[in-house]
């Protein structure tokens, strides 16, 4: 069973058009990469539901989603920005994850505090996000969503901001993370920086122009044997060049 799948999905955005057909492997972490505008935050967007598809469907763990609203798809989903409430603590800011109506008992307390021991800030418990900084925050984010146990994980460049050696550590708790789980969530991660997908990721896919042009294993899509406009992304062929025969 896929995880995740996007079937001929279409978008308008002002004149320009999406297309995504994507198949991600229940189980399995892929990453997307691709210059900015290829739509790659779009297609995230569409996959949550906070943008409606012209035309195509989107299922989830073999579930039609097409028509349900983000709160109504089995997903997480962890931003840029770290989406936290300023007015809440790092542990009722992961509790409401699983706390419906913010009604937060000491049970949904007990267990926020326990995923932000896993991610290595349980003695941030009782701060705010304007005393965390920008790597603490996204911990948070990363427990809340680690908390939830949705079968689909999205990550919208959640790391960005972050320098090379955080953003690793970043990566190396979700693994952990999903290690730790008898069933790991599917995730699509969204990255500027392909070699985060090194050691991390089961498969690249590459978008271009509003559509996925090409899905491989990691080492293979991030290496010389790469279709040609993902090595003209990558830098390993000059604009211009034309692949050896």
């Amino acid at each position: 069973m896929s995880g995740l799948v996007l079937d001929g999905v279409v978008f308008h955005h002002d004149r320009t058009p999406f297309r995504f057909d994507l198949d991600v492997r229940r189980g399995e972490w892929m990453a997307l990469i691709g210059p900015s505008g290829a739509g790659k935050s779009t297609l995230l967007d569409l996959a949550a539901g906070f943008i409606p598809p012209a035309a195509g469907r989107i299922v989830m763990e073999g579930r039609d989603v097409t028509d349900l609203g983000p709160a109504e798809r089995p997903l997480s989903m962890v931003f840029q920005d770290d989406n936290l409430f300023p007015h809440l603590t790092a542990e009722e800011n992961v509790a409401i994850g699983i706390a419906p109506r913010f009604r937060l008992g000491r049970r949904a307390r007990e267990r926020a505090r326990q995923a932000l021991d896993e991610v290595g800030i349980g003695a941030l418990a009782g701060r705010r996000p304007a005393a965390m900084s920008g790597g603490e925050r996204q911990r948070v984010g990363l427990a809340r969503a680690f908390l939830r146990e949705r079968p689909v994980l999205l990550l919208d460049e959640p790391f960005a901001a972050l320098g090379p050696a955080l953003r690793r550590e970043m990566l190396e708790l979700l693994r952990a993370a999903r290690a730790r789980r008898s069933d790991p969530p599917t995730v699509l991660m969204v990255t500027h920086h392909p070699e985060d997908a090194r050691g991390f990721c089961d498969r690249v896919a590459f978008l271009e122009d509003g559509s996925v042009r090409a899905v491989g294993e990691t080492e293979a899509m991030l290496g010389g044997s790469a279709p040609e406009a993902v090595r003209r992304y990558l830098g390993a062929l000059p604009q211009g060049a034309k692949p050896a025969p």
